[in-house]
């Protein structure tokens, strides 16, 4: 069946489902509701999309669909691939788990972190004024070694591979067990 003769299908239910609430999710997230919905619908399909049938299938206005798949190939969350025999273009969605949320949280972090991140520098730039009391230094100094240590933990676990990720996830608070004081140590003899 071409794509041109999807317009009358209609999408299995759990599919349906899952495209609903993902991008209901997605207005939970900060995600514009349609790019969501085009995301998961681009994941879960077996074989790359034209933006006809995306527009087709989710009811949304062409433009809409166009604007929603450049945003997500910004995020590096979806493609374009070429498809033999059709000069149109289709897409297709990252399906690596790791790789897509790692995208995510380098574009959040580009978007939300780092502009933060710069207003606390600029605050501890200009905190010598005498205007600025002892309190306000020592919030400041706090937020931005808070904030430098989050971003080295980041960095660090960008480089982690994910299998070590899963299994360190896995160990669940047995991990906080390894760092409670005393572990470790030899009860001393009385």
């Amino acid at each position: 069946m071409t794509e041109t003769t999807v317009k009358s299908q209609t999408l299995p239910a759990a599919v349906e489902t899952f495209v609903l609430r993902w991008g209901d999710l997605g207005g939970q997230w900060g995600v514009n509701r349609s790019v969501a919905q085009i995301h998961a619908l681009l994941y879960l399909s077996d074989r790359p999309r034209t933006a006809d049938y995306i527009a087709d299938t989710l009811g949304m206005a062409r433009s809409n669909v166009s604007n929603s798949l450049k945003e997500l190939q910004n995020w590096q969350l979806v493609r374009r691939v070429p498809v033999l025999g059709d000069r149109r273009d289709h897409f297709e969605a990252e399906t690596d788990l790791w790789l897509m949320a790692t995208r995510i949280a380098q574009g959040r972090k580009a978007r939300e972190v780092d502009p933060m991140v710069a207003a606390i520098h600029a605050a501890m730039a200009e905190a010598d004024d005498p205007a600025i009391g002892p309190v306000v230094r020592k919030r400041l100094a706090a937020m931005d070694e808070f904030v430098g240590t989050v971003e080295r933990w980041y960095e660090q676990m960008l480089k982690v591979p994910p299998s070590q990720i899963m299994a360190l996830i896995r160990m669940g608070t047995r991990v906080v067990n390894l760092l409670k004081p005393g572990r470790g140590k030899r009860a001393s003899p009385e």
